[in-house]
């Protein structure tokens, strides 16, 4: 999960939800601790109102050979924009689809990432 979520969501997020990611590129690094990417969103986001969204990841192993991933989310509104909570919502829905879906990807195709 970790090097698919991490170091090729560049390829693998808009191959499985192209409504939600016209593209990811990796502006600077190489994928991991600081890599700065840009991510241009669908039709299906409504991110047209930050000026930027910092994320810090985190996985965290739980013990029985899978893991916890955590994410937190920081997002500068452009100027004389308003976030509203049913957008906080449904953006937190959206994301915990999307890596049910990753989920779902990795285990019917588990030499991906191997």
């Amino acid at each position: 999960m970790f090097k698919a979520v991490i170091l090729d969501c560049h390829n693998l997020f808009p191959k499985l939800a192209p409504h939600a990611f016209k593209s990811i590129d990796i502006l600077e690094g190489d994928g991991g601790d600081g890599t700065l990417k840009r991510y241009d969103f669908g039709d299906d986001g409504g991110w047209g109102i930050f000026e930027k969204v910092v994320y810090d990841i985190k996985f965290v192993a739980s013990g029985d050979g899978r893991c916890i991933y955590k994410v937190a989310a920081e997002c500068y509104l452009k100027a004389g924009e308003e976030s509203k909570e049913e957008f906080v919502k449904d953006s937190q829905e959206k994301g915990t689809s999307l890596y049910r879906a990753v989920e779902s990807h990795l285990l019917a195709n588990p030499h991906l990432y191997a």
